[in-house]
């Protein structure tokens, strides 16, 4: 080839191509899609306002009815809200969590009988959970076994029997 040729295609190869692979161009739009406005600047900072409101309301344990109203029901005033902080009301047990964090506060002596805990109740309920299955297991091949049965009984009774 001849060395112009050779140049054009380098240039044309690094001018294209080589654009396309470092930053590749997103595909078109479907034909259905209609294209939105762009936002002004007050609509841009309106935006950014609410997105930081809600993240910074994110980061709170109990983030409220603000980021989740369907979580929240409306109370009576004669009713316990579950977000009221009275003293004596109800006595709550510690969560698994909340008995973990104390033990391993304590040491190694007192996280292990906690850790303990948890396992055997984990593995109760895993024990509990295989023993239902397999009651509703055995129930449903025996319903199905009743059936074939049933039907196989009424298909002699029904069919015509041949004489010789």
């Amino acid at each position: 080839m001849k060395l112009k040729v050779v140049l054009r295609k380098a240039y044309d190869y690094v001018r294209y191509d080589l654009k396309e692979i470092a930053f590749p161009s997103s595909l078109p739009d479907p034909p259905h899609i209609k294209k939105r406005r762009k936002l002004t600047w007050e609509e841009r900072y309106l935006v950014l306002k609410e997105a930081s409101r809600l993240y910074a309301a994110s980061w709170v344990r109990d983030i409220g009815p603000d980021l989740r109203p369907n979580d929240y029901k409306k109370y009576d005033d004669g009713e316990e809200k579950p977000n009221e902080v009275n003293g004596a009301t109800k006595e709550k047990e510690p969560s698994t969590l909340e008995d973990l964090a104390i033990a391993a506060r304590g040491g190694m002596e007192t996280l292990k009988p906690a850790l303990q805990r948890v396992y055997m109740t984990r593995a109760s309920a895993y024990r509990d959970a295989l023993k239902s299955f397999i009651e509703g297991y055995k129930e449903g091949v025996q319903q199905v076994m009743e059936k074939k049965e049933n039907s196989g009984t009424q298909g002699e009774e029904d069919s015509p029997k041949k004489s010789t």
